[in-house]
């Protein structure tokens, strides 16, 4: 890796005091949790509330995905063609995202999600060291089916792509543990799990409504729809032993 530009990046000190990364896959439960954070006082900036394919809106800052998307562009990828290994940033766009926060600098805590940045994290690390996370996955057959539902994307590549983002996410927790949920749990067991992680992150859970989950909105997989890896379910196991 050429990581010039990561070593040079000046460190943002005008920006939230507490910022919240949620991590997690396309298609996995990332826009659930993160409206969940949201009602229980995570500051989120501008952000879609309805798209439609997420009638809840994807809760997503669009000059964050912005930003990641021309990063990976730089590194000849996309969000569906994952880098080799973790980018270089443009100093460009390590400015733009310095200004971006800064303009969020009195929101506290505050917090984006996309799940684009699993694939361009070392930059957002590099500028906020402070960074805390929260993460999330799915069953891959059930992400693959709902991207091949979405986009048309074949169920092998979907499988694949779901390995791709979900490594990198072992990667991260294995780094430094962090809260991870897993967005199969049935709805009363996850939304438990949920408000249990809210109060230990500080966040008042009583203001939490759980709204966010709707058990109508989630797909289930069907296990005859396409043989999953090998690799694909070991790294699934491992995150199911993790997972609150």
């Amino acid at each position: 890796m050429n990581s010039s530009n990561l070593q040079t990046a000046k460190v943002c000190h005008t920006a939230p005091e507490q910022i919240l990364c949620v991590l997690g896959m396309h298609r996995s439960g990332t826009s659930c949790l993160t409206g969940s954070l949201q009602e229980a006082g995570l500051h989120m900036g501008v952000i879609h509330t309805w798209n439609p394919h997420n009638l809840k809106g994807n809760r997503e800052n669009q000059q964050i995905v912005d930003i990641n998307d021309r990063v990976l562009a730089f590194a000849g990828a996309a969000w569906d063609k994952p880098p080799a290994a973790d980018i270089d940033w443009p100093q460009g766009e390590m400015e733009s995202a310095r200004e971006l926060f800064a303009s969020y600098a009195d929101l506290s805590p505050f917090g984006f999600k996309d799940p684009r940045t699993l694939l361009t994290l070392a930059g957002w690390r590099q500028l906020f060291p402070h960074l805390q996370y929260i993460g999330i996955f799915r069953h891959p057959l059930a992400v693959a089916q709902s991207l091949a539902n979405r986009s048309g994307m074949p169920i092998d590549q979907g499988l694949e792509l779901w390995y791709e983002y979900n490594r990198r996410l072992l990667r991260q927790y294995r780094e430094a543990a962090f809260p991870l949920l897993s967005f199969d749990d049935e709805q009363s067991l996850f939304q438990n799990k949920l408000q249990q992680v809210l109060g230990a992150m500080g966040f008042d859970a009583t203001r939490w409504q759980g709204e966010f989950f709707d058990e109508n909105l989630r797909s289930a997989h069907r296990e005859n729809e396409g043989v999953v890896p090998w690799k694909v379910r070991r790294l699934y196991r491992k995150l199911q032993r993790l997972a609150a």
